[in-house]
């Protein structure tokens, strides 16, 4: 079992509300798609193809998903269009399965400690919120939490952060506005390591995915970090919004170039009928979704669960 314990009714009741207007939005659609037809034909594919890119699967996925269906439907030969929702469920939980995108364990190391997460993204995307939430879950799960406010480049960011940590109850390292963003890391680690601390996670600033300059602060963050402990960090979470669509995908790709991005995390699908941006993100990177967040509530941020999540998104 996870630090975050299993997938119960109540989380599973959580994820079905969570993803509603994304799993509504689709299966209205393959419902009209279907009315009148007696099997999977042409019709219905394209059809299908147009649902998948709308709810922002994204197109090259879409494309891998279409031609399972068909590859089915030619081994089957007989496929009625009212299994459609069921064919899409399995073979959309069978690609993610192959990318081995799905991350249900979120244990920590017992021989590693402390456990350094950083934690990147843009402004905006729920990184900092992500940030105190997780803290409260390693801290229910008894762990000793650090938070590193390395985002110094907004006031704003780092006032956020203690917010989060005082109501979370957890310790926060913080320096003067505009101080070096690498230098809270190293106090941070340094600190929670004289108070042997269990988990660290580090707040870097929302830079914008296109300035390569600011990029660059995310390797001189490893770096200093490495200074200490040379295997620092032992994950690097990219958080991303999930209701921005194709932007998010655009968001990873320049992240994941400019820096070894390790585990995902898809905020704010609650609130958008595109939550299949996390099938094709999770497709097309080949970096686990580790966490989704599907409402505003403290403990709305669950760890992915490929099943539970393609069983709550193609609900019938």
């Amino acid at each position: 079992m996870g630090l975050f314990g299993f997938f119960s009714k109540e989380k599973k009741e959580k994820l079905d509300k969570g993803l509603q207007k994304t799993g509504e939005s689709l299966l209205s659609k393959i419902t009209r798609t279907v009315v009148g037809k007696s099997t999977v034909d042409d019709d219905i594919l394209d059809n299908l193809e147009e649902i998948l890119i709308g709810a922002d699967v994204g197109v090259t996925t879409t494309l891998r998903i279409i031609e399972r269906i068909q590859k089915r439907v030619a081994k089957d030969k007989y496929l009625g269009a009212g299994e459609l929702n069921l064919i899409l469920k399995e073979e959309v939980a069978a690609l993610l399965e192959e990318n081995h995108s799905n991350v249900v364990s979120d244990v920590i190391p017992e021989n590693v400690k402390p456990y350094v997460i950083m934690v990147v993204g843009v402004n905006g995307v729920g990184k900092t919120t992500t940030i105190g939430k997780l803290a409260k879950q390693f801290k229910d799960a008894g762990k000793k939490v650090y938070l590193g406010a390395a985002d110094t480049f907004r006031a704003a960011a780092v006032e956020q952060l203690v917010i989060w940590a005082e109501r979370v109850g957890v310790t926060v390292i913080k320096q003067q506005s505009g101080a070096d963003p690498a230098s809270v890391a190293y106090d941070t680690i340094a600190s929670a390591i004289k108070n042997q601390a269990d988990v660290v996670l580090i707040d870097t600033a929302g830079r914008l995915h296109n300035k390569i300059n600011l990029m660059n602060e995310l390797s001189k963050i490893k770096k200093v970090m490495q200074k200490i402990i040379p295997d620092a960090p032992h994950e690097v979470l990219l958080v991303l919004d999930g209701s921005t669509g194709q932007n998010a995908y655009e968001q990873a790709k320049h992240f994941t170039a400019a820096t070894e991005v390790t585990a995902l995390a898809l905020t704010k699908l609650d609130g958008t009928a595109k939550g299949g941006v996390v099938i094709g993100i999770s497709d097309q990177f080949k970096i686990p979704v580790k966490y989704i967040g599907i409402g505003e509530g403290i403990d709305d941020l669950q760890v992915f669960d490929k099943h539970e999540f393609v069983d709550s998104l193609f609900k019938s």
